[in-house]
């Protein structure tokens, strides 16, 4: 393992915009008298929100498929038989950098025996819990929901030879409801700033993909908004300098203007320095 010391954290603030609706499942609720099948999580107030383990999740996996990662011999098994991730030994690899790996003896997904991980790497991207903004889901819309705060979609199933239907209601997240968005890296070495990149490049991929479940059919397309990006670098948080509220950010827009721009090395470094 490389020696760690901390430069700074790069932080994250936008909101997340539901572009169709939503499903990220939460504890079931069908055994109640006319309850709804398949729920969505819920805060302790009664209110939708995304895990940040959703997000983040989903980023790695899809960043994991952009870089050639999920074949099956860059694959080892987390869980058998259900679950299959990338981890290796490559001290450039962006995915172990960004998500971390710990020492460990794992079974190769492709079966040529095992993979040794004797490369510790700490995980340098965080990402919160994003939490419902009430104000997004208008009293008009509120009007015409189901529940308090989602809607509820009834489906079929139906089979191949019978015909037969097999219903059940999908509690969703309505279209157009905002959640606050907050993610940190951390920087621990000067190539770490060009790994960011490769989280910009995971929420673009995100944009264009889908979170939570039924992405194929219609759900979870979601979308970035108000984006703002924030430096704290080692000094500021020895003088107290690190409160955002009275920062301006280091870059702001949308994820396509700010990816192109952070692209360039000649206005990526300055922003972290």
């Amino acid at each position: 393992m490389t020696d760690i010391t901390l430069k700074g954290k790069i932080i994250v603030l936008s909101k997340i915009r539901t572009e169709t609706a939503l499903h990220i499942g939460g504890s079931k609720s069908g055994m109640d008298i006319g309850g709804v099948d398949n729920t969505v999580i819920k805060d302790n107030n009664g209110k939708p929100y995304i895990p940040g383990s959703s997000i983040k999740g989903k980023m790695r996996s899809l960043l994991e498929k952009a870089e050639g990662l999920a074949t099956l011999t860059n694959l080892v098994w987390q869980k058998k038989p259900d679950i299959r991730v990338h981890l290796c030994n490559d001290i450039d690899c962006p995915a172990c950098n960004i998500f971390g790996r710990s020492n460990a003896i794992n079974d190769r997904a492709d079966g040529n025996g095992q993979i040794i991980i004797n490369n510790t790497t700490p995980t340098r991207l965080i990402v919160r819990d994003s939490f419902l903004i009430e104000e997004s889901i208008s009293e008009n819309v509120r009007k015409n929901l189901e529940l308090e705060w989602t809607e509820v979609k009834i489906e079929n199933s139906i089979d191949r030879i019978t015909s037969a239907a097999n219903p059940r209601q999908q509690e969703r997240v309505p279209r157009g409801a905002e959640f606050d968005f907050e993610m940190v890296f951390n920087i621990y070495q000067e190539n770490d700033k060009k790994l960011f990149r490769k989280i910009i490049k995971s929420m673009q991929l995100l944009e264009d993909d889908y979170l939570g479940g039924s992405g194929s059919r219609g759900y979870g397309k979601i979308k970035f908004i108000d984006i703002k990006i924030f430096w704290n670098s080692n000094l500021d948080y020895e003088e107290g300098k690190t409160d955002i509220t009275i920062k301006q950010p280091v870059e702001q827009g949308v994820l396509k203007e700010i990816s192109e721009r952070i692209n360039d090395d000649k206005l990526l470094n300055p922003l972290f320095s």
